[in-house]
């Protein structure tokens, strides 16, 4: 039993550190629809970096993409968002015509702004929208909506399994808080810095230092209590500033946010070998947790959303990632109180494990520093 845990938690914590292809900004797109009478305007806000994996856009492969290289692509771009984007009414489709071509900055970069206009037969009460950009390259890929009607503003979230989402005029807000939800935790899963952030301060949750050398602590409470303090302080952390980015009270550059979100990584897992902060990684866990909190902000701060419909995905997406959260922290637990007496849990898993995970998170930290890729996953 006890080898069968003790493959359990390494399977997790290497799958942990075996993806660490998402730990930037997951790649999103903004797509904005207003609704009048019989045609939809509409704006189309696409991140430089994904257009140039799909179709090329960096002409020369200097690394660079050029305002005149982007011209040059226009029709290119042109044709192939449109061709991975549908609106309908009452079944008919609803001809995209473009209309504009810009470009814009959002938190994490450069991005081509496509603007359209949609002319449909006849009046609806619903819109169905068929979404498909990037979901062939890459299946983290989320559309974000929003959705601007005479009676109100909504929000969507578009992804491979709601590729195709028929979207009342008028929405019960239940189901926006939902969806919101369903993606905070979604977000949580696959920030692997966010996870081996949490994972590097729970690993010696369940031991006490003494002499030099982990000891297993006495009894579950005991671990508990330590599990407790950590997961509260980042959860109020990280919660203060997702909120306030969010609000736009308190902006960061998304490049200065995910490199100290890097940092934080490396800190507490050096941590773990060489104690910092003995018997108090809450205080880590708080301090870096205002940095995650801007991290997790940056899906909902680029929407724009109106106050309205602002404060329901603010709480609903919070509510998500702290499910996402407890979560990871309901497997962790068990499984880690259950081997801490082993040596193979103290050393391998802990000190051997923290040591990966700094590695990695270094790795991260040079990514995002100077702008390089070196991992080539």
């Amino acid at each position: 039993m006890k080898r069968y845990l003790l493959f359990c938690l390494s399977f997790l914590l290497l799958s942990c550190m075996a993806l660490p292809a998402f730990a930037h900004k997951p790649s999103d797109s903004y797509l904005k629809l207003n609704v009048q009478d019989t045609q939809v305007q509409g704006q189309w806000d696409i991140a430089l970096r994904d257009l140039d994996y799909a179709i090329g856009l960096d002409s020369n492969d200097d690394g660079m993409i050029t305002w005149g290289e982007l011209r040059a692509h226009q029709s290119a771009v042109t044709a192939y968002a449109l061709a991975h984007l549908q609106i309908l009414t009452n079944q008919t489709l609803c001809p995209l015509k473009p209309t504009n071509y810009l470009v814009d900055n959002h938190t994490d970069g450069t991005y081509a702004v496509l603007r359209f206009v949609a002319t449909c037969p006849q009046k609806s009460d619903r819109l169905e929208v068929r979404y498909q950009l990037f979901f062939d390259l890459d299946p983290q890929h989320r559309g974000l909506l929003q959705l601007t009607s005479p009676e109100q503003t909504r929000t969507a979230i578009f992804s491979p399994d709601q590729a195709d989402q028929t979207l009342a005029l008028a929405e019960n807000p239940v189901v926006q808080f939902l969806q919101f939800g369903r993606e905070g935790v979604w977000h949580i899963w696959i920030g692997f810095d966010h996870i081996l952030f949490l994972l590097a301060l729970l690993l010696p949750a369940v031991l006490q230092r003494h002499d030099k050398t982990w000891e297993p602590v006495a009894d579950l409470p005991t671990a508990f209590k330590n599990v407790l303090k950590i997961v509260t302080a980042f959860t109020v952390a990280h919660s203060i500033t997702l909120t306030l980015a969010t609000l736009g009270v308190v902006q960061l550059p998304s490049r200065l946010v995910e490199s100290a979100i890097a940092v934080s990584v490396v800190l507490a897992a050096v941590n773990n070998v060489y104690p910092l902060l003995l018997g108090k990684r809450w205080v880590m866990a708080f301090v870096f947790g205002l940095i995650h909190g801007f991290g997790f902000a940056s899906v909902l701060a680029d929407l724009n959303l109106p106050k309205s419909a602002l404060l329901l995905a603010l709480v609903g997406f919070n509510i998500g990632v702290e499910v996402g959260q407890l979560v990871i922290v309901a497997i962790f637990l068990p499984l880690a109180f259950s081997l801490r007496k082993s040596q193979f849990y103290q050393q391998v898993t802990v000190v051997g494990g923290s040591v990966m995970i700094g590695l990695i998170a270094s790795v991260w930290l040079t990514e995002r520093v100077f702008d390089l890729k070196v991992l080539a996953f």
